[in-house]
């Protein structure tokens, strides 16, 4: 259990915490040319190196390294408009596949700097609840977004990103800690506060936009809590 959540917590810092947006738009330019990309390929091999962190495993820094190049030179070769979405989860989907794949072809266990695998586990979910997370729930949701919104201008920049990483982080240590009553007074606090601002745009889309958005965030939320005690529970 230890490499697969070493596995998933460097593919996860070099993905999402490992590679600015600006890096993303030069390799969709660029594609095979970008030097972002095997900058990019290049962080996926260290991250992985330095959190398995046991000579033995030298191999699978290497085939992790090499599959996320074809992988991701696969995606950038047949991204387009219409498929930005779908390839963006297939691209995550492939990445996981040869994760897991290399877990259950070596089966050992890893030295982490002495840390427990039950702290790894958590500080895995809890890292992926954060940027992973806006990422993915914003690209799913991209194709109902209103029209009309409440001006940016009236409300702080990149607020929405953080008070739902807030959130989710709130409501995964609520359930980590079995505190079910605490997400309900989430839920509560957030559909009073959001009131004024739906009443005052009187746009329905935005509304049914805002709850779509909330209910991802709140379910996967939820979703990796208990993943995450189920799995420190088999430790």
């Amino acid at each position: 259990m230890m490499l697969l959540l070493q596995l998933i917590l460097a593919h996860l810092l070099g993905d999402f915490l490992f590679q600015p947006y600006a890096w993303v738009k030069e390799k969709e330019h660029k594609k095979l040319t970008s030097n972002k990309l095997y900058l990019h390929v290049g962080i996926h091999l260290l991250l992985t190196f330095l959190l398995i962190w046991n000579l033995s495993l030298w191999y699978i820094p290497l085939i992790i390294a090499v599959t996320h190049l074809g992988i991701d030179a696969w995606k950038l070769n047949f991204q387009n408009e219409k498929n930005r979405r779908l390839l963006f989860f297939l691209d995550q989907l492939f990445h996981f596949i040869v994760i897991f794949g290399l877990y259950f072809l070596t089966q050992r266990e890893t030295i982490h700097f002495n840390t427990s695998s039950e702290f790894l586990c958590y500080a895995t979910g809890a890292f992926f609840l954060t940027t992973p997370v806006s990422i993915m729930i914003k690209t799913l949701i991209a194709v109902y977004r209103p029209n009309t919104e409440i001006e940016k201008n009236d409300s702080l920049e990149n607020a929405g990103k953080y008070i739902g990483i807030l959130e989710r982080l709130l409501v995964f240590v609520f359930i980590a800690s079995q505190h079910w009553e605490g997400v309900g007074f989430l839920i509560a606090a957030k559909s009073i506060f959001r009131f004024s601002d739906l009443t005052e745009s009187k746009d329905r889309k935005l509304t049914e936009y805002i709850l779509i958005g909330t209910l991802l965030s709140f379910g996967i939320s939820i979703v990796i809590a208990l993943l995450c005690n189920y799995a420190t529970n088999l430790l």
